[in-house]
Parts: structure tokens; sequence; C-alpha cells
């Protein structure tokens, strides 16, 4: 899925410094998941359009103040200035040079694989065997890491229970020590996920989300 190129500039005044950005090259980039690192957490976007000098993204929520770094899949991170923020978009600069090339690419020290938002959260995992104290360490899509003193067997089924959210039941993976991997038996969508995580880390509001026309985007 693809979409047509935009300037992550607004047709607004702003000074001056939107000409020299508009005028920058500008590239298709298909539709890629990120994530957004702030001093509050991690935030999903989806990276629609990249130049020399800033890029667009889609959003889930309102996102927070201050500084931002853009994570991608690949490991590489950009630090980034905001310029606009929308219903459902925002627009950034680069604060440094950027390699556009790679970063459309994707090219990168680390295989492609589903982004993963650490964080470090309170929750309670429900077993045959009774109520255990745990943290999540991160969540993803497809599962989450997390910590705990209790002794969970591979393929053990269990729920994770997090504060103002219905039991999520998931599966053992793997085990290392204390740590625990699981996989979901119900997955998320992109952007059911992305709302969750704003308001599991600091109760973002989430009124700029469309519910299915932004998950059948990202789906």
């Amino acid at each position: 899925m693809s979409e047509s190129a935009q300037s992550v500039i607004p047709e607004t005044d702003d000074g001056g410094g939107g000409d020299e950005l508009r005028a920058a090259p500008r590239f298709t980039l298909l539709l890629r998941t990120a994530k957004l690192i702030g001093l509050a957490g991690e935030y999903l976007c989806v990276v629609r359009d990249v130049s020399t000098t800033g890029i667009s993204v889609r959003t889930f929520h309102p996102l927070p103040q201050g500084q931002l770094v853009l994570e991608l899949p690949n490991g590489d991170r950009h630090p980034l200035e905001k310029v606009w923020e929308g219903e459902g978009s925002a627009g950034f600069r680069f604060c440094g040079e950027v390699d556009v090339t790679r970063l459309v690419e994707g090219k990168g020290r680390f295989p492609k694989r589903g982004v993963r938002l650490h964080m470090e959260l309170p929750a309670t995992l429900s077993s045959l065997g009774g109520v255990h104290d745990a943290v999540v360490r991160n969540l993803s899509q497809q599962g989450a890491r997390i910590e705990a003193r209790s002794r969970f067997a591979i393929d053990q089924r269990v729920q994770i229970e997090l504060k103002g959210l219905p039991p999520i039941r998931a599966v053992v993976r793997w085990r290392k020590n204390h740590e625990y991997g699981l996989a979901f038996v119900d997955t998320f969508q992109f952007a059911e996920l992305a709302r969750l995580a704003a308001t599991l880390q600091n109760g973002c509001r989430t009124e700029f989300t469309t519910g299915e026309q932004m998950r059948d985007e990202v789906a």
C-alpha cells in the first residue's frame, strides 16, 4: 500500500521556514510502522511521507508535548522537531542530517520485525496456579515480554491483567530466568495497540482516532 507524496509542512504562515522545507525533494514512502519516543513513553505511528528535511506521520491519538525521537523497525533513530499536528496526522523536521535513501529502503543492523513498545507497567498474571504479580517490559501486536518471580511452564496458558483493561489471554513461549515471552491468543490491530499503549502510559486522550478507518489503513 502506498500514498502519493505530500509536503510535511502545511500551507500556513510559518515564519518563512515552510517555503524552504516545501522545496526539499519529496519521496513516496510505503506506509511503514514506527514509533515515537518521548519522556512520557513510546507511541506507535505510521510514516507516510519523507523528504530530506522532515516527515509526516499517521497518528492514533494526540501526541505528548516535548522532544520526540523517531525509531524505525531497523533500529535507526532520528530526533524530531514537531511543526504541526492535526487530527490523525503530524509533521516534523529532522534535527540533523538524514540518509533518506536508507530511511526509505529500511535497511539497518537489525532484521525487520513488528514494532515493540518498551514500558514498565505493573500487571497480574492469572493461571490455574493462582494470581501472580508481574511487570510488563514490552508490548507488541502479537505478544509481550514480562518479568515475574513466579514459575511458569512453556506453553502454559495465562491471562494478563492491566489496570482498566479486560484480561488478555496469552501463552508462554519462552523463559529466561525471571523473564517470559508471551504470545497473545487474540492479537491486536496496529491502531488498537497504539491507542491502548497511549492510555496505559499516560492516560492520553484518544478522540483523534477514527476506529475502523484507521484500523483498515494499517491492518
